[in-house]
């Protein structure tokens, strides 16, 4: 991000408020991230942009099947290391 300031703002509707696009841009926010809000003592707002982790399991295959497992003998075929 910048460090130019990004002003802008948006309408309340039914407690929710939309993100203005120039501040979604700036801040990189996508569908799936989180905003952490935290009240200051002086009543301003500090935002916290939590990004999703995108991918984590995404290329996990995992077992689909409906015959009962035994993690000591599957995990090879499941990619587990056991120790």
């Amino acid at each position: 991000m910048s460090s130019d300031r990004i002003d802008a703002e948006s309408k309340v509707s039914g407690n929710q408020a939309s993100i203005p696009a120039q501040i979604r841009r700036g801040l990189d926010i996508e569908d799936g991230d989180h905003l952490r809000w935290h009240l200051e003592d002086d009543g301003s707002i500090r935002v916290r942009v939590i990004q999703q982790q995108a991918g984590t399991f995404a290329d996990f295959d995992g077992y689909a099947g409906t015959e009962p497992t035994d993690v000591t003998s599957d995990n090879e075929a499941w990619g587990v290391d056991i120790e």
